[in-house]
């Protein structure tokens, strides 16, 4: 059962109910997996299903016991030139919720999101989750909500702990790949915003992600 697929359709599921699927899903099944069996989930729920004879539909059978191990955490992030490491790793480690937020030192652009959202989904798939985060659209630094945000702060002292009980902490930022500008970081001290030390090494802004994830979530 460990090796038997997982796919996320975007439809409400219920056992007996057949959903239309792709072509891609088939080829996937059949050719590739030469198997007509799977797990699909959405919303949380996991399901027993199957190919139809004609393969136009996936058969949702029984729900199973699987519970969804993703977390509600949004991950506050500057688009970054590997964005698709940063959003796999990341949806891998369970956040609710992604927030694309463009900063002054903000270099990526012309992102793909329709690209970053299959990301997203298949990183889900791999991970036994059983739901996918939201991937909400940019926005600028100044529209930030600054309440209750853990910010990965690179002026810290090494191994500087969280002023807060890292168990509540739900708002995790990370900047671009050059840090923060000066005047951000004024911004949100003046706004009372928590920062960690990521250690005493300098990390790759995908990396920073995983890490101050892994702080706050005590993994």
């Amino acid at each position: 059962m460990q090796n038997i697929p997982r796919i996320f359709i975007n439809e409400n599921l219920e056992t007996g109910k057949s959903v239309s699927i792709d072509k891609d899903i088939v080829h996937y099944l059949r050719r590739v997996m030469r198997r007509d069996d799977c797990l699909v989930f959405n919303n949380g729920v996991e399901y027993n299903a199957s190919l139809s004879a004609d393969n136009k539909y996936m058969i949702i059978g029984d729900k199973t016991d699987h519970i969804d191990p993703s977390n509600d955490v949004t991950l506050y992030f500057a688009p970054i030139k590997k964005m698709e490491e940063l959003l796999n790793m990341a949806t891998q480690m369970g956040v609710g919720t992604l927030q694309p937020v463009i900063t002054k030192r903000t270099v990526a652009g012309h992102i793909n999101w329709t690209r970053m959202q299959k990301i997203i989904i298949e990183a889900c798939e791999q991970s036994n989750r059983n739901s996918v985060p939201k991937l909400l659209a940019p926005i600028k630094f100044q529209d930030l909500d600054f309440k209750d945000l853990i910010v990965a702060d690179e002026r810290y002292a090494h191994g500087k702990e969280l002023k807060t009980n890292k168990s509540l902490a739900t708002k995790v930022f990370i900047g671009p790949e050059g840090g923060f500008a000066p005047e951000e970081f004024d911004v949100m001290d003046k706004c009372g915003v928590v920062g960690i030390s990521l250690g005493k090494t300098v990390l790759r802004a995908e990396t920073a992600g995983v890490v101050a994830l892994a702080k706050v979530l005590n993994i």
